[in-house]
């Protein structure tokens, strides 16, 4: 199931973003909404989730994608379990999950993400579509490899280590940590419903 885009049409047009190729707008708001949910590694809006993450007898376990709203099902190693709590956006058991010689394998369902779309993502999606529209319209062939381009005395300089990026819609390394970070990316496997 495809997730909601983290801007609107509404959006692009209250920034003076044309929106009349709608056909080309719509896969750019899905594309820059994608990066911005990778980068994040959470959906960002609320939605129903399963992560599998492994465990080596914590008593606590980090859930991603906070806030976390409720857990529905929790498995541990295959076994339906429900001597559990949330605890903080954490999953607590008195039974540790596991022990430390051996990976477990706790699999949670959970309601997990925020009802509304901060202004500043909402933003940075309309930034980054804009950006791919306008090159995508215009013909033009992005390098993102390019920092700085100058006329006179022709000059082009290139982006190196972290900051570069493969495409229009690639945000670079320390955005995506900010993003991680703020939104609490980083469980190994997710599925959306």
């Amino acid at each position: 199931m495809a997730l909601p885009d983290l801007a609107t049409t509404a959006d692009l047009t209250d920034r003076g973003i044309d929106i009349t190729d709608t056909a080309l707008i719509s896969a750019m708001l899905a594309a820059a909404s994608s990066s911005v949910r990778n980068a994040a590694g959470s959906p960002i809006l609320q939605a129903t989730s399963t992560v599998a993450l492994t465990a080596w007898g914590e008593t606590l376990l980090d859930l991603p994608g906070p806030p976390i709203q409720s857990v529905t099902a929790v498995t541990f190693d295959g076994t339906a379990v429900t001597d559990y709590k949330l605890a903080n956006g954490r999953l607590w058991r008195r039974r540790r999950w596991g022990n430390e010689s051996e990976p477990f394998e706790v699999v949670v369902t959970m309601t997990h993400g925020l009802l509304d779309v901060p202004a500043d993502i909402v933003d940075l999606v309309c930034n980054l579509t804009s950006a791919a529209a306008s090159a995508a319209t215009a013909g033009e062939t992005f390098d993102p490899r390019v920092f700085m381009e100058r006329i006179d005395d022709y000059t082009i300089q290139y982006q190196q280590g972290e900051q570069s990026v493969a495409s229009i819609l690639d945000l670079p390394a320390a955005a995506r940590r900010r993003l991680a970070a703020r939104f609490g990316g980083g469980a190994a496997v997710v599925q959306y419903r």
